[in-house]
């Protein structure tokens, strides 16, 4: 019996037989394992090379696939690096990561709109609490024993698919050899604010040999906290105009002039936590046969406490006399606030007089949740028949309450109100300082400078709490048969199943509004000074002022006494159900040959959709509309694997797909405005996005260890979506005799056809195998690295706009697709060895269309700017059991920016700080 050194280990792992991949997959272990190709007598030493294991089991499930994946892999111990799905996933070829507060929350891939991506749980599609935009920074990362992204569809996968699914892959307690216990336990620190964080994990498994068979069964759980303050500004541009829709300046050169018609600082403190629980048992009686029943259950939480100043500076615009001349010489008094007045300012610095503050104090208590249950069942008869069967239930909630939110508006008289100086020159930092306001024989002027924004009179004006929660009830039964035989000169698969999803999304929402005068007959007080702290501000921002953070317990009290003296209003307009019924069969063959495989086939999908609500027509409100509709559609898809050598592969993907209009966008709600010949709210009626693709990648597998794989794509995009402003063109409305088929309807809509196309490029590589050979020491060997990058381009038309005035009105033009990067790039260096295990993760991401202007009030299309992240990972096995380890985030401190038009014009600016977390990992 002999004893290998890690590295062979690990490169007779990486090129294992076909036979041995399974094993590979689903049973990587930290116990010695009998290698299973042609060594039954030699032991394979693991579990202190944790990013070499990851890399090689992800490796050879990628390499044995009959379709195009990337693949995260736990390693020898079970353990994915990050806290969350979303960050887990990040390093793989052609994942971008978009961001919330910070946190990794949205997955795009290959640069395309993150909505094109779906979600399953081993291999079951679930609805993310917020609709088909899939979240994944809700799902802790304890939960998978791996992540597959499938790039290219294939039959058996739902055809709501156009980039391609993340399926993660459960815990299974047959992937370790019996009593398996894995425990994590760590904290942190924020660098903004100072605040902490905690978290921990606990996995329990074991195998039960009975006489009916072997029993499996995995339990975990895993805790997620942090606290933490943002750092942030916004400014909304706009073209200012009047009732008429005239425009306010018309001074020389104002065709490319938008003004910031209000600035504010949002000053968050935010609780984030995420729970899970999990559970999986697995019931092999025999050889053919064998069930699994799982069950996850998620929570994300965030509570936050938002203090929110908003600077009016339009508040008095129409007051300005417009002109058409040249401004003259010397700058004229200040007759009116100035604001949008070219002859004072300019869009990116000046002085507006007498402007309100719009004070806004929030509390919210949001909560997310997934609760998915599964049973699956595979069974097989004979030497060449199989069948498989799969029933789900999944329940997600979206819990978008608030606790309460006050409102505090300056008065009406303009010299109680502060003259404001804004400096909009630097993109990354809104400058305001504050005034009192001087008014003499009509003219303005800014008084003594003021510190301390509360010493302005902001009398309360509201108080309102929301209830409100979407949930969403999903079913899903899936069969499928199969049957193995010679077909075409090849050993063939042929699969045909059959599935039936029904979703449904309950959305409800009421609320409670009190003016002044209800808060303080209930004797709450009315004054900010009284519902406010003392606490220093916890940022960094630099501002031209000093504020009080509001007393959450306050608002909690504000909250009591408002539910015990008044009921709750429905907010009819969020009110709605939807669902959505899917019939499905596929047809497919999976052919194999000494040269490779050809996998082929189709999948038909009939889809049903019925909304209800109520609505408001003209003066009439609560009226009850359905809506419904349904299509069928087909999508065929064809996928060649070659093998140029037993380490090289080519792969060409010809595959469709659709992305459907979420469910809130489907709603029928509608809100008619007879007056302003408007209607609003969802369309029922809109089509899915089709995409029509190939992919073409070389996959080289470098003996004895490495990786490299390049590719290009293509997809050809029809119905894009959008939400827009179009004519009704309908009779469906028109109710009471009058005619709305002409009102301006407000909603989503199918625009015109367009390409997303790229080229991607991976390589993972370490020295270890080739010190000797290159004359490096020992040492050097621990040195590799993990790189990525995709480029694409996207061109789709945006229909023409028709507006009630040249202002409002856009003509037909071409844009990028909403959510695209143009580049996208990975890069991992790391160092492991002798039981240490350190990388640095770097990400950049180019900016991305956010949303798309509608007409020339809209100030340009919106875009995410560009993003950079920069994180640390070191880990230590003290010993086979025991491991410490350290992680830094956000090392490059970027700010999450976006811009309007021009890059010059930032409409929001946040930055989260830097973090660090340690801890100890055990297991046994």
């Amino acid at each position: 019996m002999t004893i290998l050194s890690q590295s062979k280990a690990l490169r007779l792992c990486l090129f294992a037989s076909v036979a041995a991949l399974p094993t590979l997959a689903m049973a990587q272990t930290a116990e010695p394992a009998a290698e299973a190709d042609a060594n039954a007598d030699e032991i394979v030493v693991t579990g202190s090379r944790p990013i070499a294991e990851s890399e090689a089991a992800a490796l050879a499930i990628q390499r044995a696939s009959d379709s195009l994946v990337s693949v995260a892999a736990a390693d020898s111990v079970g353990r994915l690096p990050d806290q969350n799905i979303a960050q887990a996933a990040s390093r793989l070829p052609g994942i971008g990561i978009e961001r919330d507060q910070g946190q990794a929350r949205y997955i795009s891939l290959r640069g395309a709109p993150n909505y094109w991506t779906t979600l399953s749980f081993d291999g079951v599609n679930v609805v993310s609490p917020e609709g088909r935009d899939a979240r994944y920074d809700s799902i802790p990362s304890a939960i998978a024993s791996q992540i597959i992204v499938s790039k290219a569809v294939t039959p058996d996968m739902p055809g709501e698919t156009i980039s391609g699914n993340v399926n993660i892959v459960t815990r299974s307690a047959f992937d370790y050899n019996g009593f398996r216990l894995a425990a994590k336990l760590g904290g942190g620190y924020g660098e903004l604010g100072g605040k902490n964080e905690y978290e921990g994990s606990l996995v329990v498994s074991n195998v039960f040999d009975t006489q009916m068979g072997e029993i499996g069964l995995v339990l975990s759980g895993s805790y997620y906290k942090r606290d933490m303050i943002t750092d942030n500004f916004e400014i909304d541009w706009e073209l200012p105009t009047r009732g008429d829709n005239s425009r306010v300046d018309q001074r020389p050169g104002f065709e490319d002039r938008f003004w910031g018609r209000e600035t504010e600082n949002k000053f968050y403190r935010l609780t984030r936590k995420n729970y899970s629980v999990s559970g999986r048992l697995d019931f092999r009686p025999d050889a053919d046969n064998k069930v699994s029943l799982r069950s996850i259950y998620t929570i994300f939480s965030d509570d936050e406490a938002r203090d929110n100043y908003i600077f009016d500076l339009d508040d008095r615009q129409n007051d300005l006399v417009t002109s058409n001349a040249a401004c003259p010489a010397v700058t004229p008094a200040a007759a009116t606030s100035t604001y949008a007045d070219f002859c004072a300012n300019t869009p990116f610095r000046g002085t507006v007089y007498g402007i309100d503050i719009n004070q806004r104090s929030t509390l919210r208590a949001f909560r997310q949740s997934v609760f998915t249950n599964t049973i699956e069942g595979e069974h097989k008869f004979g030497d060449s028949w199989k069948f498989k069967w799969v029933a789900n239930y999944t329940k997600s909630k979206d819990d978008r309450s608030v606790v309460g939110e006050v409102r505090w508006d300056s008065p009406a008289t303009r010299t109680s109100r502060p003259t404001v100086g804004y400096d909009f020159t630097n993109p990354s930092l809104a400058r305001v300082q504050l005034f009192n306001t001087l008014s003499t024989a009509g003219v303005f002027s800014a008084g003594t400078p003021v510190t301390a924004i509360d010493s302005f009179l902001k009398p309360l004006t509201t108080f309102r709490s929301l209830d409100a929660i979407d949930t969403t009830n999903a079913y899903t039964a899936k069969a499928e048969i199969s049957r193995g035989l010679d077909l075409l000169g090849g050993e063939a698969t042929i699969r045909f199943g059959m599935q039936y999803d029904e979703r449904t999304k309950q959305a409800v929402e009421n609320e409670r509004v009190l003016n002044t005068a209800a808060v303080a007959a209930l004797g709450l007080p009315t004054t900010y000074d009284a519902f406010s702290l003392s606490t220093p501000f916890k940022g960094e921002i630099p501002l031209g002022y000093t504020f009080r953070y509001f007393d959450t317990q306050k608002m909690r009290d504000y909250r009591k006494a408002a539910s015990g003296a008044i009921g709750r209003t429905p907010v009819l307009g969020n009110q709605y159900k939807v669902t959505e019924e899917v019939y499905a069969a596929y047809l497919m063959a999976t052919v194999k040959y000494d040269w490779g495989s050809i996998v082929g086939g189709a999948r038909v999908e009939h889809i049903k959709n019925r909304g209800e609500a109520l609505g408001t027509i003209g003066a009439t409100a609560n009226v009850p509309i359905v809506a419904e509709a349904s299509q069928t559609l087909v999508y065929p898809s064809l996928h060649i694997n070659y093998n140029v050598a037993d380490d090289k592969k080519l792969r060409l993907s010809f595959n469709t797909g659709s992305a459907r209009a979420d469910y809130d966008q489907l709603r029928p709600n509608l809100v008619i405005n007879d007056a302003n010949l408007s209607i609003s709210g969802g369309n029922p009626t809109v089509k899915p996005e089709r995409a029509y693709g190939v992919d073409a990648y070389f996959e080289w597998y470098i003996r004895p260890q490495g990786y490299f794989s390049v590719g290009v794509f293509y997809k050809r995009v029809e119905d894009v979506l959008y939400n827009s402003r179009r004519t009704f063109g309908s009779d469906a409305l028109n109710i009471g005799g009058v005619d709305r088929s002409q009102y301006t309807f407000s909603g989503i809509i199918n625009g015109g056809k367009g390409y997303i196309y790229g080229a991607e490029a991976a390589l993972q590589l370490q020295l270890d195998p080739w010190t000797d050979e290159i004359g490096l020491p020992e040492w050097m060997g621990g040195f590799g690295i993990s790189t990525n990058a995709t480029l694409n381009r996207s061109r789709v038309t945006k229909p023409e706009v028709f507006g009630a005035a040249p202002i409002l009105s856009s003509p037909a033009r071409k844009i990028r697709l909403p959510g695209t990067s143009n580049f996208v790039f990975n890069v991992g260096p790391y160092y492991e060895k002798y039981g240490l295990s350190v990388r640095l993760s770097y990400q950049k991401r180019s900016n991305w269309l956010d949303t798309v202007a509608d007409n020339l009030l809209d100030a340009g299309d919106v875009f995410w700017a560009a993003d950079d992240e920069l994180d640390f990972s070191a880990r230590y096995a003290i010993t086979k059991q025991l491991e410490i380890y350290f992680d830094a985030s956000n090392l490059l401190n970027g700010a999450g920016r976006r811009f309007s038009g021009s890059t010059e014009r930032t409409i929001e600016h946040e930055r989260f700080g830097r973090r660090y977390t340690g801890g100890v990992r055990v297991t046994f």
